[in-house]
Parts: C-alpha cells; structure tokens; sequence
C-alpha cells in the first residue's frame, strides 16, 4: 500500500510539472506572437506618421513635433499591451553596394576593423559576387562557395537584398550585423555593422544624409576618422543644419560633396517591440520587424510602396537603452 502511495504521488508530480512545463511554453508563445503583432502595428505606425508630415511637420500647441520630421532617428510608441521603438533610417545614409567601388568598400571594411589583408579580401569578394563571370568560368571565390555544404556559386549579378552578403567569403556575422566595442575609458558603445552603412536602394554614388550615415561609412567616403568623430559628436547633440554643414566644408576636405542634409524617398522603418506582463511589467522577450518604403509612388494609392518586409529582423544592439 505504500509502495503504491509512492507511486502514484510520483505520477502526480510528473504530470502536474508536465503541465506546469506547458502552461509556461503557451504563455511564452502568445507573448512572443504580441510582442510580433505589436512590432508589426508600430511599424505600421510609423509609417502613418511619415505620411501625416509629408506636407510639413505639424507641431503641438507647445512647439513639438506631432508626428514626425526629416532627421528623426526614433519614434516611440506605447500601446495597452506593450511598448515600441522604430528606427527611421534613411536608404539614403548607405552607400549603395552594388556601385560602391572597391576602394570604397576597402575602406568600409577597414573602418569596420578588419586588418588590412581580410578587408581587402572581402571588399573584392563583394565586387566578384556581383560582377558577371569573364566567360561563365570558375574564379577563385566560386571554388570556396563549392566547397561549402550546401555548395553554391556567386550569382554573379547585382545584389537583390542586402542579407546576400551574408554568404559572401569572409563575412561573419559579427561583421555583417555590427555589435558592442569599449572605449578607453571603459565604456561599451555600440559598434555599427556592414549592414548599417551599405544599401541596395540608394541612388548610385548619390550623396549621403550627414545626420544619419554611420561613422565607418562616413570614413569610407572620405572623410578623416577624426573629422568623422567631430561630426559624430556634434549630431549627438542635435541634428546638423544646413549652415553647419557649410561650416563642416573645411574638415570635409574633397570628400564634402559625398554629403547632405535629408534622405530621398526611400526609408527602412525598423520597429522592435516588448508586451507588458500580466502584472504590468515589461518583458524580457523583443520582436523586431523591418520595412523599407518608398515615398512619393505615384502608382500607389497612399503615395507609398513597400519595397521589402523582413521578419524576425535584427536591432541596433543597444535598442534596449531607447526603451527607457
């Protein structure tokens, strides 16, 4: 009868743990499906927002921005259920990587950390993967491709999206999606990657947006990594204006006219949301979705069009800092 007792309160427990184990997998999946939806419905927001200032930024009885206005880097929403931020990044503050030249992008990848050797291998490894194949023959990258599993070979065409370079020889993911590097005085700041300063959207060799180009690309255009500093300082503070950029001339030098102020019709709007917990908590679980639209359409009834959705897209590393 004991040995029966035992028994029994040892099924008990396993099946109550068992649904205890359930219980905690479904209350993480409906979290994880609304901090979705509410990425998803802050992008979409954002997006309303760009459109509600197209004619203007129209301003509150105080002076503030309603919506939104051309150099904005976030938006922050609170809804019932949970909190969002979206990046408003401009297209227009990346070098386009299918006519980026290969000075260009050894430089990129130089200012990215990259020793002098393997930047210069993944700058021509990016040139060959989207330049035709002389005669359709094998080239020396094509051999690394094949002998990958899967095996594969560079396409040998522009670039469609700008995750492609994921599979170019020599990127890492580190690399490609950028991360965190300490100062001298200790402090971690957050490290811009290859996807934050090359596009497949911009205008070719147009000029880039002077308040919102990440600081290697910055150094690849051109401009002096302590001139680069200056700048990225001096926009920490506020927006640049059209009369400082004037000023900033002389320490531009010849790179100067690789900039301006604003971007051109096409934006990435990158949202990364977290639900509320049933006690009024924020969670630790984050969803981020991304969109790139293009204003101004003239085939689309709402003046836009989206030129590319991404699912399960990856943040800036210190996102969570721009919740607070």
């Amino acid at each position: 009868m004991l040995w029966l007792g035992a028994a029994l309160s040892a099924i008990a427990l396993a099946v109550s743990l068992k649904a205890r184990t359930e219980v905690e997998r479904t209350t993480s999946s409906l979290e994880a499906a609304r901090a979705h939806f509410l990425a998803s419905g802050a992008a979409e927001r954002a997006l309303n927002y760009v459109l509600y200032s197209l004619g203007g930024s129209p301003r509150l009885p105080d002076g503030r921005i309603r919506f939104w206005q051309v150099g904005m880097p976030l938006l922050r929403f609170r809804f019932p259920t949970g909190v969002a931020a979206v990046e408003m990044i401009p297209e227009s503050s990346r070098l386009n990587v299918n006519h980026a030249t290969l000075e260009d992008l050894l430089k990129l990848n130089l200012a990215l950390g990259l020793p002098v050797p393997a930047a210069r291998q993944l700058a021509q490894a990016i040139i060959e993967w989207r330049e035709p194949s002389p005669m359709g023959l094998l080239s020396p990258f094509d051999a690394i491709y094949l002998r990958r599993t899967p095996s594969f070979r560079a396409p040998h065409a522009s670039v469609q999206q700008i995750d492609e370079l994921m599979n170019v020889a020599g990127m890492t993911p580190e690399l490609f999606y950028g991360g965190w590097t300490r100062t001298q005085e200790g402090r971690l700041v957050p490290r811009a990657g290859l996807r934050d300063c090359l596009t497949v959207f911009a205008a070719p060799e147009g000029p880039l947006d002077i308040n919102n180009v990440a600081l290697p690309a910055m150094i690849a255009a051109g401009v002096s990594p302590q001139a680069a500093m200056i700048i990225e300082q001096l926009r920490s503070r506020a927006p640049i204006t059209e009369r400082q950029l004037g000023e900033l001339n002389r320490i531009l030098g010849p790179a100067a006219g690789r900039f301006r102020l604003g971007g051109d019709n096409i934006y990435t709007l990158r949202a990364t949301a977290r639900p509320f917990k049933p006690d009024g908590r924020l969670s630790d679980l984050r969803r981020t979705v991304a969109m790139t639209v293009q204003l101004y359409y003239r085939e689309s009834a709402s003046a836009t069009r989206v030129l590319a959705w991404q699912e399960n897209a990856v943040p800036r590393p210190d996102i969570d800092a721009w919740f607070e």
